[in-house]
């Protein structure tokens, strides 16, 4: 999937300079070594995040990033999306950057957010979502898994190292789908 941010790397013959916007492809390198800092082992993870091994690697949550999980059905009620690149471009629009994949296996999303994040909301106010932190660990897709397909992929892959969703747009996110899937269930 492109980027929306482009780069003329100046290689047109016309004289003209690098633009200081860059390619998807730039970031990777840095957001995946940042990323491996929450591996107990990082050659495995590394070795697991390789091509021909599934893509997806085991860290572990409370120290730099946290998750919080989430039912595809209340993600797609929030953001009245259904397809994968419908949901996709909702969520670029409701968030200014963060971290977001989904496991296809589980049908859930996985927004990051910062290790020391305290959830607020109870299983009664969000029916399946739950806080992933200290003594949790995830199936991370390789940052290059941009693609609905395969076990998981980012719905929104991380612009750069220590790039994570706010809490709070999270919430909200979340609780916009609660309501909608409740107003549903009061019209059928």
């Amino acid at each position: 999937m492109p980027s929306t941010h482009e780069r003329d790397d100046g290689d047109s013959g016309l004289g003209r300079a690098p633009s200081a916007v860059t390619t998807w492809a730039e970031p990777q390198p840095a957001v995946s070594r940042w990323l491996l800092q929450a591996a107990e082992d990082r050659a495995l993870a590394r070795e697991q995040w390789r091509e021909g091994n599934g893509g997806v690697a085991l860290l572990a949550c409370g120290g730099i990033l946290s998750a919080i999980r989430a039912p595809a059905a209340l993600v797609h009620a929030a953001l009245e999306a259904e397809t994968p690149r419908d949901v996709d471009a909702a969520l670029r629009r409701w968030f200014d950057g963060g971290a977001v994949f989904m496991d296809l296996h589980s049908r859930a999303y996985y927004f990051l957010v910062p290790g020391s994040t305290a959830w607020r909301r109870t299983e009664r106010e969000l029916p399946g979502v739950e806080c992933c932190g200290q003594d949790h660990y995830l199936g991370v897709p390789a940052i290059r898994l941009t693609e609905a397909r395969g076990r998981s992929y980012w719905c929104l892959p991380p612009s750069g190292p220590g790039e994570l969703c706010v809490l709070d747009e999270v919430e909200q996110l979340l609780m916009r789908g609660q309501a909608a899937r409740r107003d549903s269930a009061r019209a059928q």
